[in-house]
């Protein structure tokens, strides 16, 4: 019988019980044999030679001896095999090189429930006179070894240690186990502990010990809750799951309302009392849907949502899913085009000067044309970028485009400044460094840029924040607080921010034809930031009426569709030939 390259492959894993390779290396040292092999009554066979395991293009064909120890209960001793019939004519070879096998003896492996497995055979090419009572009893030693060390890797293969129940694997053979007895279909349970930000913190702060006791104390709580002959599995680091028998689950709900209401009680972990966020996800699955599927990942997306409803539990929902695996995809094609660039591109918004209705600046917004979905709102794949960690290399993008654009729109002689947009995961000491390098690189000087920062960034972190920010501006980059009045603002935090204009959100700016409450807002707002020392820039003006009502406040830019609409870089420098200046305020006084 010959045993394939991947089988041999696949021998290795499954050989790698607790302790095989010393016993081995016992074996070799007590009996004086160059070689050990352990032969299952399957007809596999595993060979050793010093404790490692021999190559697998070594010879693997099994002589009958091999077969015959290895299905026989039996312990068997050939001092000397050219003195045996059996094998006079039929010489076994030894794996090692060093001639055909004298010397043959084995001993039967039982697990420790009595279930036999196989032999352990020990070879040598020289033929011996005996084999002593102390010898024979170190084989059988080392046969019951290896089967308590079979015994024991399957134990851990299918139980975590800190909670001693079964898992993962253990919860996929059950479920099939389940689904192949006739049964049309199973509702699966499961239950995350908490967000893993939350826990990774949780031992942070306090530590392993009070983590496990943590999972110890919820799987308790969960076990009291599952109906009694029901397994719970732990399947992940913060996550529990169960195979629920199908009694109407969902008629009453107030059970499931039960064990939420259960894990959200505070829990006691060595005497400090902690409070979870459970997510209880429920997935009902049919026996065909196994095959080839993962319900655990299926469940796993209801339990993530459930940790972040008030209900804290929920139903598995197919539409969520596929929309969460299609922005999964959607962030390693975001990746790729950053790489690649060629799908990203940079539009431009201009800005007006209300004193003189001149361009003075321009707005780099990103556009991300899809090859297959098409244009992608920005507003969406930034956020996706956010969640992915990809704002460090889409901002870096964006100022290698836009400052590279910027210096041929200079080289043309179009004095305009560039305003670009940064996320708050890239507000930190780096920021200044990069700008400064590709400021340099294009030979831009930086007080012709401004970054902007949404209101609730600037917010967040007030020293840490103006400390970076100072460092911006000594460069002599500008800084806009953007999307004022959608945050919650302290006017003495506002006050210590080191920026040189601020941009009133277009959600107000919109609503002053047909509001005037949002008027009587962009008015105050105007007015209080001009007396800040803050530029005031209004964006969202699509208008004539809009633009005319904003000429009269205390505002020195404005920017929306009115003036002009996001373009292509290509259309810019004819836009800014043909525009004559819109109205401005000196026109306005003059003329009166």
């Amino acid at each position: 019988m010959e045993t394939s390259p991947e089988q041999a492959a696949a021998s290795a894993e499954s050989l790698a019980v607790p302790g095989f390779d010393a016993v081995v290396r016992l074996m070799t040292r007590t009996l004086g044999v160059p070689q050990v092999a352990l032969v299952l009554n399957s007809g596999a066979a595993y060979w050793f030679a010093d404790g490692n395991a021999l190559p697998s293009g070594g010879p693997r064909a099994l002589h009958p001896l091999l077969l015959q120890a290895a299905r026989s209960l039996a312990s068997q001793v050939v001092l000397d095999t050219l003195a045996d019939e059996r094998l006079r004519d039929d010489a076994l070879p030894l794996t090692t090189g060093l001639g055909p096998i004298r010397f043959f003896a084995s001993e039967p492996v039982c697990t420790l429930t009595g279930q036999h497995i196989g032999a352990l055979c020990v070879m040598d090419s020289q033929p011996r006179t005996a084999l002593n009572e102390s010898e024979q009893a170190s084989l059988r030693d080392a046969a019951s070894l290896i089967g308590a060390g079979v015994v024991l890797r399957s134990y851990l293969g299918r139980t975590d240690p800190i909670t001693q129940l079964p898992h993962r694997y253990a919860f996929f053979d059950d479920l099939r186990k389940h689904l192949h007895e006739g049964v049309p279909h199973a509702w699966v349970i499961a239950i995350d502990v908490a967000p893993v930000q939350r826990f990774n913190a949780f031992i942070r702060a306090m530590g392993h010990a009070y983590a496990d006791e943590l999972m110890r104390s919820v799987a308790a709580r969960t076990i009291e809750w599952i109906p009694p002959q029901t397994r719970l599995y732990q399947v992940g680091a913060t996550r529990f799951a169960a195979v629920l028998p199908d009694h109407h689950l969902l008629d009453d709900s107030t059970r499931l309302d039960d064990l939420v209401a259960r894990l959200r009680r505070p829990f006691d972990c060595l005497g400090i009392p902690l409070t979870i966020q459970p997510g209880v996800g429920l997935l009902k699955i049919h026996a065909n849907e196994l095959r080839g599927g993962d319900p655990l990942r299926l469940v796993m997306n209801a339990s993530h949502a459930a940790q972040q409803s008030p209900r804290g539990w929920a139903v598995y929902n197919r539409m969520q899913d596929e929309q969460q695996r299609q922005e999964f995809l959607l962030v390693t094609e975001l990746a790729a085009a950053l790489n690649e660039r060629t799908e990203l591109d940079l539009h431009y918004q201009p800005r007006v000067d209300l004193d003189t209705g001149r361009c003075v600046a321009v707005e780099a917004l990103a556009r991300w044309h899809h090859p297959t979905l098409g244009s992608i709102p920005p507003a969406h794949f930034v956020a996706l970028a956010e969640r992915a960690g990809l704002m460090h290399s889409l901002t870096q993008w964006v100022m290698e485009h836009s400052l590279a654009q910027l210096a041929a729109w200079r080289r043309d002689g179009h004095d305009i400044k560039l305003s670009l947009n940064v996320s708050s995961t890239d507000l930190d000491a780096d920021l200044v460094g990069r700008l400064r390098s590709v400021a340099e690189r294009h030979k831009i000087g930086l007080d012709s840029l401004e970054l902007e920062f949404t209101e609730s960034t600037l917010m967040e972190h007030s020293a840490v924040t103006r400390r970076h920010l100072t460092a911006i501006r000594e460069l002599g980059a500008g800084i806009a607080i953007d999307d004022f009045g959608t945050g919650y603002s302290n006017l003495a935090a506002l006050r210590q921010m080191p920026a040189t204009s601020l941009k009133i959100d277009q959600s107000f700016v919109r609503g002053m034809g047909t509001s005037q409450h949002d008027e009587a807002i962009v008015r105050s707002v105007a007015e209080l930031s001009r007396n800040m020392g803050f530029r005031v820039v209004v964006e969202g003006v699509e208008t004539s009426h809009i633009y005319e009502s904003v000429l009269g406040m205390a505002c020195d830019e404005a920017q929306g569709f009115h003036i002009a609409h996001p373009m292509p870089s290509h259309d810019v420098p004819a836009w800014l030939t043909a525009h004559q200046g819109m109205p401005s305020r000196r026109a306005v006084r003059w003329g009166q």
